[in-house]
């Protein structure tokens, strides 16, 4: 990986990873664009891929971490603070309750905050699970098929507008249940579909369980740390061995691109949705989608990931 693709990739991964515009999809693309890999064997090429883009999202992973830091330590301190009290026994739990009651969430135990990080534990588990069992599937070549992102491209955007019609849009952070945790994990799950957008299906599934549209994305963004994370971490002990050794240094400049770009994009999702919905998002998925779908029914452009 030269020094030019890695900059390009770090932008094309901190501007879509966030905006439900299907980073996968973008990063596919990208790679052709720039000839990342060329000249190898497709499977090789497409784990190749694969652990590059896992990898360069550890950027967005901490502009995750940097713009959510005053929350994710407010969670962490309260999760630990109220546990313990609650082993410690009723004389113990003062401080824990008197948070508590001023709380709108079901366990009257828990602060919101360490209810919070409950909701984001429950919310992580089933992506945990479905993408542990697919792995191989995840990093194979069917991953990078343009007629799958395509067409998921299309399918989320359809989607993601029924959730903007239905959903009630009336329930905030202070407001979210298990329901919701378990609302957005699954929908989180489809993400692990190319050209889902793990931004776009969460969101969408916030929208359907009620949630305001800024509340859907912030939590949206609390979920996409664990997730984050773990394909990150997982595909960095591996990518040490898949990829050439000549590509680390190109690759940490791309992480730190798509990490600060990253940052950008959270902060302008979470201002634009305070005042609009995400048909622009929709309707971006829809035109690019069926362009890719056309194209390759003409012949064009390959499906596969040469």
């Amino acid at each position: 990986m030269t020094l030019f693709q890695a900059i390009v990739l770090g932008i094309v991964q901190g501007l879509t990873e966030f905006i439900p515009i299907s980073s996968t999809a973008h990063l596919v693309f990208a790679a052709r664009a720039v000839g990342l890999f060329e000249g190898i064997e497709e499977m090789l090429k497409a784990e190749q891929t694969t652990a590059t883009i896992a990898v360069i999202q550890l950027g967005t992973l901490l502009a995750v971490l940097v713009y959510f830091a005053r929350d994710i330590v407010n969670i962490s301190r309260a999760f630990v603070v109220d546990h313990l009290a609650l082993l410690r026994g009723p004389k113990s739990r003062n401080l824990a309750d008197d948070r508590a009651n001023d709380s709108k969430h079901p366990s009257s135990r828990l602060s919101q905050d360490a209810w919070l990080g409950w909701l984001v534990i429950i919310g992580s588990i089933p992506v945990g699970i479905v993408g542990l069992v697919f792995k191989k599937q995840i990093e194979g070549t069917f991953t990078k098929n343009l007629w799958v992102i395509a067409t998921m491209m299309i399918v989320v955007a359809i989607l993601l507008g029924i959730a903007e019609i239905v959903g009630k849009r009336t329930r905030s952070m202070e407001d979210l249940t298990i329901r919701d945790a378990l609302a957005v994990g699954f929908a989180q799950v489809l993400a692990l579909i190319p050209g889902s957008s793990r931004s776009g299906s969460t969101i969408m599934g916030g929208l359907f369980a009620g949630q305001t549209r800024e509340t859907a994305a912030r939590f949206s963004f609390l979920l996409s740390i664990p997730a984050i994370a773990a394909s990150g971490l997982l595909e960095l002990r591996e990518a040490l061995v898949k990829l050439p050794t000549g590509t680390y240094g190109s690759l940490a400049v791309a992480t730190v691109v798509s990490g600060l770009v990253g940052y950008a994009s959270i902060w302008f999702l979470l201002r634009f949705l305070r005042t609009h919905s995400t048909g622009i998002f929709i309707g971006y998925r829809l035109i690019v989608g069926g362009f890719i779908l056309l194209a390759l029914a003409g012949g064009y452009i390959t499906a596969g990931v040469s």
